[in-house]
């Protein structure tokens, strides 16, 4: 079924009026409550760049380090699968655990804020760098503590009887799943965007400001970033009222979908956590690799388990989209080394690096609206297909600067075209693609799970495809092994340099990286479209 299918023929709107005006009109009351704890994960963009420059200038650690502990980071998204179940089996007390999450982001808050403001009573207890490695770790558990109760509570906003008490048809009903799906990823960039514009401000003639004055600066957008708990926490009291209220307006209550303790996912899902903390806490040299394996597999036995809850064809094209998706997002990155080299040596500041953060989120709301009727007008193996190509052809302009084309292309425009206009052009072009990958696997997990396991089905889908983000961060690893990347560092005390500037081997990684990243998802694409579970959702 296509959107034109959906549509009446003699419909004489424009395709503004159909695009972004019914996008509007589909807003309901419902929604919001959701949409605050996704705007609120988006507004956690608000230290990242305060954080990717701390950790430049004043922590001593390698880019392959970095790149592991990425993979560590990641792994509080995985744990989505014991935490989904969990949230189906206490769902009237959702609220405790947004407030669980809340108070994870609000301590790593807090000692990112002392590392900044504080180092020297910060080391007295902890080395900087074991600080901020557990503020990295704390801050995605709250966030993926919150993520699961909100990407149940869409499928609660979504109602399934219309003003008169009818069953929505299957077309309505996947037109406003789509619909909450998209909003939910609008509601993240929306974050984005705002801090991106708070980060401009902040950061004017930041470049100027001595090593003190900086670090001060750095602890007040700390300090504001404690609105990001408040916004999550007022999302679930708007939803508590709302609910109470829908309750009131009812004859009689909606029956409870009451969700039976599934002790193989739920084992399954404690089996890994203890796995992951034991092994993570270990001195192993492959602890990364065999969480990794290990996470995998209990992840496919549980996705197995699912699966039996589903129309063997409903359950192929489900297999077939989330291996794609997988794929896509496995590929590796160029890790943390491309990001210092701007800042070294093409001189990008932080209120630069928030300039692109701005376009990268306002091009990526228009485009995600905009884009909205190919997400359900074409497969997800299309829109990989035409993702992994633009990604392919858009790191061609990192590769160019690297090597320098910045400086012809100056020379030839009179300075017009320098490495800030390039970078900006690539940003441009680059940010509406990428924010729509998720999207029609989420409406269509919304569709088709099961009301008593919609929190499971998200959560255990969730955690599959985050575990591509971990096999991104092992790839980005091991790529950074191989091409030693290294950037300047100062002690935040001192002052005295600790590291040294080496980007001699960064233009090899971005090539071998831009390889990968086309090839690999292309293969994969045409190996599962040619078998039985070719997904043409």
């Amino acid at each position: 079924m296509t959107l034109q299918d959906d549509h009446d023929p003699t419909d004489q709107r424009t395709w503004f009026q159909r695009v972004f005006l019914d996008l509007a009109q589909q807003m309901r009351w419902s929604f919001l409550p959701p949409l605050m704890v996704y705007f609120a994960a988006g507004v956690s963009g608000l230290t990242s760049v305060v954080g990717a420059f701390y950790l430049k200038d004043y922590l001593d650690l390698s880019a392959e380090f970095i790149a592991g502990l990425a993979f560590w980071a990641g792994l509080p998204w995985i744990l989505k699968v014991p935490m989904g179940h969990v949230v189906d089996l206490f769902w009237k007390w959702k609220a405790l655990l947004i407030l669980t999450g809340a108070g994870l982001i609000t301590l790593s808050l807090l000692i990112m804020f002392g590392l900044v403001s504080r180092p020297e009573e910060m080391r007295a207890v902890l080395p900087l760098a074991t600080w901020f490695v557990l503020a990295l770790l704390l801050a995605p558990s709250g966030y993926a503590i919150q993520d699961v109760v909100a990407d149940a509570m869409t499928v609660e906003a979504v109602p399934r009887l219309d003003d008169s008490g009818r069953t929505f048809s299957e077309t309505q009903l996947r037109n406003m799943h789509t619909t909450m799906q998209t909003l939910g990823r609008i509601a993240i960039i929306s974050g984005f965007m705002s801090v991106a514009a708070i980060n401009i401000w902040v950061f004017t003639d930041a470049g100027t400001l001595p090593r003190e004055a900086r670090l001060a600066l750095y602890a007040r957008v700390y300090l504001t970033a404690f609105a990001i708990p408040v916004i999550s926490v007022s999302g679930m009291l708007l939803h508590t009222l709302i609910q109470r209220r829908k309750t009131q307006r009812l004859l009689k209550a909606e029956p409870d979908n009451e969700t039976e303790v599934n002790w193989q996912i739920l084992g399954g899902g404690l089996f890994f956590v203890a796995l992951s903390i034991s092994l993570g806490t270990s001195n192993l040299a492959y602890a990364q690799e065999i969480v990794f394996v290990a996470s995998l597999s209990v992840i496919l036995y549980l996705i197995r388990q699912l699966l039996k809850k589903l129309e063997p064809a409903a359950a192929n094209v489900l297999i077939g989209t989330a291996i794609i998706i997988f794929v896509f997002r496995a590929v590796p990155l160029p890790g943390p080394g491309l990001t210092w080299f701007e800042i070294d040596d093409l001189g990008f500041d932080e209120r630069f690096l928030s300039i692109l953060s701005l376009i990268t989120s306002l091009l990526a709301l228009v485009g995600l609206v905009a884009l909205r009727p190919l997400m359900g007008d074409r497969s997800i193996a299309y829109i990989v297909v035409l993702l992994t190509i633009a990604a392919g052809v858009l790191s061609l302009p990192n590769i160019g600067l690297y090597y320098g084309v910045q400086e012809w292309t100056a020379a030839q425009t009179g300075g017009v075209v320098d490495a800030r206009f390039i970078a900006i052009l690539d940003t441009a072009i680059e940010s509406p693609l990428g924010q729509i990958a998720m999207v029609p696997m989420l409406a269509w997990i919304a569709r088709n799970a099961p009301p008593d396991l919609k929190a499971t089905f998200f959560a255990v889908m969730a955690s599959f495809t985050n575990m591509a983000l971990s096999a991104s961060s092992l790839g980005t690893k091991y790529l950074n092994k191989v091409f030693l990347v290294t950037r300047a560092s100062v002690d935040p005390v001192t002052g005295e340099q600790i590291s040294a500037a080496n980007y001699t081997e960064l233009g090899q990684l971005l090539i071998v990286v831009g390889v990968i990243t086309v090839a690999v998802p292309l293969l994969v694409v045409f190996v599962v479209q040619s078998s039985r579970f070719q997904t043409s959702e």
